[in-house]
């Protein structure tokens, strides 16, 4: 199923189960299809929408990018189920669910996983520029490897990935590397003064088995947010989609 944007980008998604809705938006290197084990598991309470970010999978794209774009897809999603929705993003799509409850979409609850942000403590480059000079020159590959890179993917392993399947899906998406980056900010800094508009509950979590980069972005983002809840799920880290059920009780008792 479509939905047209605000801009006439179309946004294609799929809906499962039943109850109130819950969209849930994905990361860098994600489509829908990497939040469809969530939806699955949360599709016995909630009618669940996972959905192709623009430039991603079946949704198409525009000429020029900016974050508001996206909020106006989230936007034209929450209009399509009935005019309100919660909304649950992780990683870098948890920033633009942040972004957007601050923009005052009709947004119920707000979750998000993991928002990349940076701290005093844990400082991360400004790649934006030099990944857009790497993609303008065709070079795929390095886009990747200089955001993994940043994102604190030691070398050793990045060099593994490029002999494994993954790669080519990550390079498939480079190219939305840059709507990324722009989502999060310069240097990954939370945008403090948007974070404090939030006004709808939020939850913010964290995994007990990440490192403490993103821990610290997690627990930054609950403070800033009026009222926030924040919660460490043990055992889990910034893969947390690929073991949903770990998610369920968690999400299920915050958004009924």
């Amino acid at each position: 199923m479509n939905v047209t944007s605000a801009d006439g980008t179309t946004i294609f998604f799929e809906r499962r189960g039943s109850g109130a809705p819950v969209i849930l938006v994905g990361g860098a290197f994600n489509d829908r299809t990497t939040v469809a084990g969530l939806a699955e598991v949360l599709a016995g309470d909630f009618t669940t929408i996972t959905y192709d970010r623009r430039g991603r999978g079946s949704s198409g794209d525009a000429p020029s990018y900016a974050m508001e774009r996206e909020i106006e897809d989230l936007a034209a999603l929450i209009s399509h189920a009935g005019g309100t929705a919660s909304v649950f993003g992780h990683s870098s799509g948890a920033v633009l669910a942040l972004e957007a409850a601050a923009a005052g979409l009709p947004i119920d609850r707000v979750v998000a996983y993991e928002p990349p942000y940076a701290t005093d403590e844990h400082p991360r480059a400004d790649v934006l520029d030099e990944v857009r000079a790497q993609l303008a020159a065709g070079d795929r590959d390095g886009a990747v490897a200089t955001f993994l890179r940043v994102a604190g993917t030691p070398a050793e392993t990045v060099d593994g990935m490029k002999a494994a399947p993954v790669w080519g899906w990550f390079t498939a998406l480079a190219h939305t590397l840059p709507y990324d980056l722009t989502i999060c900010g310069p240097g990954a800094r939370p945008r403090l003064d948007h974070l404090a508009r939030i006004a709808v509950p939020a939850l913010v979590i964290g995994g007990g088995a990440s490192d403490e980069a993103l821990q610290s972005g997690a627990r930054a983002a609950a403070a800033a947010i009026p009222g926030a809840r924040h919660e460490t799920l043990e055992g889990q880290d910034h893969g947390v989609l690929q073991y949903p059920e770990t998610l369920k009780d968690l999400l299920t008792g915050f958004l009924k």
